[in-house]
């Protein structure tokens, strides 16, 4: 029997839920695994900006400083020679001299924060600058910087101040004032570079986790929701696979683990059916007989050994069918298990051939069994076990393929593995059911008498023997079983 590929109506309520549910897990995923990242690239960027601006401020102040330091202790020196009287004179030479005016701002400040000289414009002559830098340099007698607005204008400035001391007294202050508007518009454009990096970053792992989701994530949510509507009894449905590798693999195994429940749960209900059936046709035969024998007030002897028979006949069948529902109860839960001891295989077969062919002669079935001249070692076994296949295998060649009127048994020794075949002139096993015919509650297409298991104990009991149990069909018709059960090592 070939696969059925079969599909399940889904409910819209289903489909609903389905949705929400990988909506839901879309947004947790992106949340979970977005967020951290979009932290992280800011706690970055935020790091780096401030890396940036401080390398570019820093740099601007170093340089200021330097020029302070060389102007200024050229000053001190000056004064030191020639006098406190010309220092409006040198001042003003110094501001002449100065190379960087276009870019700074050289200022002469007196000790109270007037401007005296200034490098560019003589507006500003006389006026106080206001910042901070100015008055602390003065009462610290150190250099002092100041970088922010200018009060005058609101221009974003820096400046460094370095005090002028002649004899340890700060007689005034030598000022650099420069323009931050370009560095703050380079800074700003680095940081920007920066940040356009950075959500750069943000838009590819974004990117790559929306591919992820489409590819793995809402795949997984349908397969998790394919698996619970299994669990919750839906067998039988496949899922569309349009995945490849491991997913697809997976798909793949879970529309087969349907399919196969599927069948099985088929099975399980044909079986209940069919066992019902098959208990209540000999318990009705029984019944009925026992109540036409007992009516039978003339005690006609025809009647009677004829209704003892069938009785007889209808109870074996009932205790072969209950011993295998036992047999099948045991291997389902573990409790199958066998008593090993040295055994003759071939007494045992040759008394299962000795039991069934007078029954088959009386059904009009000729089985053929010619024993081999050799003597065939013993094996570890399990004498009634074994039996119970060799009986089974039998009935059921001629349930099955009676219609052939002959089966054929044989026992040979082939290397370390002795060989048991029972074949078959019957119909024969249809091709698509040949890889079922072993499995538990199937029945095929066989209109036989069965609860199809039988075979499924049989396999059971020669796999537990280190052996084989094989079913195929025969070239000229017919089918053939082969039980392979290896000797003692």
């Amino acid at each position: 029997m070939g696969k059925e590929r079969v599909r399940c109506f889904v409910p819209e309520g289903s489909q609903k839920r389905k949705a929400t549910r990988v909506r839901s897990l879309r947004q947790r995923w992106i949340v979970n695994s977005v967020v951290p990242i979009f932290v992280l690239l800011a706690l970055i960027v935020g790091g780096v900006s401030l890396g940036i601006s401080n390398y570019y401020y820093k740099g601007m102040l170093d340089g200021l400083e330097r020029q302070a330091r060389a102007q200024s202790g050229a000053f001190v020196d000056y004064f030191m020679d020639q006098g406190f009287a010309n220092y409006l004179q040198r001042a003003n030479q110094a501001i002449s001299d100065y190379a960087d005016k276009e870019r700074v701002e050289m200022q002469f400040l007196s000790s109270i924060g007037r401007i005296q000289a200034s490098s560019t414009s003589n507006l500003t002559v006389g006026t106080r600058p206001g910042t901070e830098d100015i008055s602390r340099a003065v009462e610290t007698n150190r250099i002092s910087y100041f970088r922010g607005a200018d009060p005058k204008t609101g221009e974003q400035i820096l400046a460094v101040s370095h005090p002028l001391t002649v004899n340890g007294k700060v007689v005034g202050v030598l000022r650099f004032v420069t323009s931050l508007r370009q560095v703050n518009v380079q800074v700003r454009m680095t940081v920007l570079a920066v940040v356009l990096v950075a959500l750069l970053c943000l838009l590819l792992v974004l990117s790559s986790n929306l591919i992820f989701i489409n590819n793995v994530v809402e795949p997984v949510a349908v397969v998790s929701d394919a698996a619970k509507r299994i669990s919750q009894g839906s067998y039988g449905f496949t899922l569309e696979n349009k995945y490849t590798g491991e997913l697809g693999e997976l798909v793949d195994n879970i529309n087969d683990m349907s399919m196969k429940i599927g069948q099985n749960e088929k099975m399980k209900t044909e079986f209940i059916s069919s066992v019902s059936h098959e208990l209540r046709t000999p318990l009705t035969a029984i019944s009925g007989w026992g109540e036409t024998l007992l009516a039978d007030r003339e005690r006609d002897q025809i009647q009677l050994h004829r209704g003892l028979r069938i009785i007889l006949n209808e109870s074996r069948r009932l205790s072969t069918m209950v011993e295998e529902l036992l047999e099948f109860s045991k291997m389902e839960d573990g409790r199958f298990t066998l008593q090993l001891e040295e055994m003759d295989l071939q007494a045992e077969f040759e008394d299962a051939i000795f039991t069934y062919r007078e029954l088959f002669r009386q059904e009009g079935i000729e089985l053929r069994y010619e024993p081999g001249e050799e003597i065939l070692p013993p094996i570890s076994g399990d004498p009634e076990r074994l039996k119970q296949v060799f009986c089974n295998v039998l009935d059921n060649a001629a349930k099955h393929g009676g219609a052939g009127r002959r089966i054929d048994a044989s026992l040979t020794r082939e290397g370390t593995v002795q060989v048991v075949r029972v074949r078959d002139y019957g119909p024969g096993v249809p091709a698509a059911e040949l890889p079922y015919v072993k499995q538990k509650f199937y029945k095929g297409s066989s209109k036989a008498r069965g609860s199809g298991i039988g075979l499924a104990v049989c396999d059971e009991i020669v796999r537990l023997h280190g052996g084989t149990f094989d079913i195929a069909n025969a070239e000229g018709g017919g089918a053939v079983v082969t039980i392979c059960i290896p000797e003692k090592e």
